[in-house]
């Protein structure tokens, strides 16, 4: 189940990415939905990088059966942005941005991996019918 908090103006429904996120795991998600204001300062904090980013991860890394598998924090301004960058809706750059996200909470990591996670990013956007446009992040290093 995705646990929305969504500190935004937006309207934002999360089926879509409910039905991902019990593809990939049995696990709670905290999902964020935050402007980039806000994700500038957590990732700042965490990450000692004083710029807005688009998706951040926080896994939970315990063992128990019933503990979530992390939150998500999202930018509804950076999926706004790159929607209109890139030609596609913004409920499809946010899926985007969550299948990231939780693939990160999963241990998935394409700054260290061999193109693993751009893989699985690519065959979720073809299983769920995500538009080509979202691919274009996985081209290149």
């Amino acid at each position: 189940m995705i646990l929305l908090e969504n500190i935004t103006d937006l309207i934002v429904s999360v089926d879509h990415m409910e039905k991902i996120s019990h593809y990939l795991t049995d696990k709670d998600v905290e999902l964020i939905l935050c402007n980039d204001n806000f994700i500038q300062m957590l990732n700042n904090v965490h990450r000692r990088k004083n710029d807005p980013t688009d998706v951040l991860s926080f896994p939970l890394r315990g063992d128990r059966e019933h503990e979530p598998a992390g939150s998500i924090v999202i930018s509804m301004d950076k999926v706004k942005e790159k929607a209109l960058e890139l030609g596609h809706t913004e409920r499809d750059e946010l899926t985007l941005l969550f299948i990231h996200g939780l693939l990160h909470l999963l241990g998935y990591d394409h700054e260290k991996d061999k193109g693993e996670m751009r893989q699985i990013e690519e065959k979720l956007i073809w299983r769920f019918n995500l538009p080509e446009s979202l691919i274009v992040r996985n081209e290149g290093p």
